[in-house]
């Protein structure tokens, strides 16, 4: 499932300051080049694919320029390189609600599962939380271009995105996705959704995202929007229907609602080529998700 393989991506037209890392085919990470700093954002999954990443950006280290490392949350496949550079004595920069999510018992629980499955990636692993926290917004000055860091809760509680003004760029990390991001639970769709509105609000030229296509461009921001809007609409509907906001864990909840994936997303290649698991048990997950949010407002609405 996973591998230590990690890849430059050959520029697709974005400015070159900007340098993507894959780790293929589960995630990017990228490196933001600056006359002041040298900005890792995201350290992949382990220590192996985090060096690599530091072989590759040695040249740019120079006495004029210090290493950053800036995480976007605490997800496995974006900070478990942490401990790589938190040795070199590297800041790692990451929100204030991040710190907590490293200790959580199902955070250990998950390591400790990982470790067992796939020694040969994750024996070596540490999880290392970030050491420079900020709450919701933090500028990095870096000389000629600026890293604006500002939170984007909704796929997980802490995340953060990245936009840089002088080269109209935005760093989605994970608050954007090929075919969508996916909330933890259905009282983290509000926020979600309102995180894709500010980032498409930005009218940023080019986007770069750690799970899509490097040239999914901004577009993939408002087909995000749309698919939670399409999904919104269609669980309304449902539950005027009658349809339950939490229906039993063996319902067909895709056939309750009348929604398929194909329905809801662009029928274009990158949208209907992705793993069968966003077709069906994702795309079930996302419904379920939003019609218990609804039922949970209109039980508030009830109440008042």
């Amino acid at each position: 499932m996973h591998t230590n393989s990690v890849e430059l991506v050959a520029n697709g037209g974005w400015d070159g300051r900007i340098l993507v890392y894959r780790n293929a085919p589960l995630v990017d990470t990228f490196v933001v080049i600056t006359q002041r700093h040298v900005v890792v954002v995201d350290t992949l999954i382990n220590p192996a694919t985090a060096e690599q990443v530091w072989q590759g950006i040695r040249s740019y280290l120079t006495s004029a320029r210090s290493l950053l490392v800036v995480n976007t949350h605490a997800d496995y496949d974006h900070c478990w390189g942490n401990q790589f550079f938190a040795a070199l004595g590297v800041p790692i920069i990451g929100r204030r609600a991040s710190v907590p999510i490293f200790s959580q018992p199902e955070s250990l629980d998950f390591w400790q599962r990982a470790q067992a499955a796939e020694p040969a990636i994750f024996a070596d692993v540490t999880p290392t939380p970030p050491t420079l926290l900020f709450a919701e917004e933090l500028t990095i000055d870096g000389g000629d271009l600026t890293l604006e860091l500002f939170a984007t809760p909704g796929h997980t509680p802490d995340h953060a995105s990245i936009y840089i003004p002088q080269i109209s760029t935005l760093l989605a990390g994970d608050a954007a996705e090929l075919p969508y991001p996916a909330p933890g639970a259905a009282c983290d769709l509000p926020a979600m959704r309102q995180s894709l509105a500010r980032l498409a609000a930005l009218d940023a030229q080019t986007v770069l995202y750690c799970h899509a296509p490097t040239d999914s461009g901004p577009q993939l921001l408002h087909d995000n929007i749309a698919y939670f809007d399409r999904l919104e609409a269609a669980c309304r509907a449902a539950l005027g229907r009658g349809v339950p906001a939490n229906p039993p864990a063996d319902a067909d909840v895709i056939a309750l609602v009348g929604l398929r994936y194909e329905t809801a997303v662009p029928q274009t290649p990158p949208w209907q080529n992705v793993h069968p698991y966003y077709r069906t048990e994702g795309h079930a997950a996302q419904l379920r998700m939003m019609l218990a949010s609804f039922g949970e407002e209109a039980a508030d609405g009830n109440r008042t």
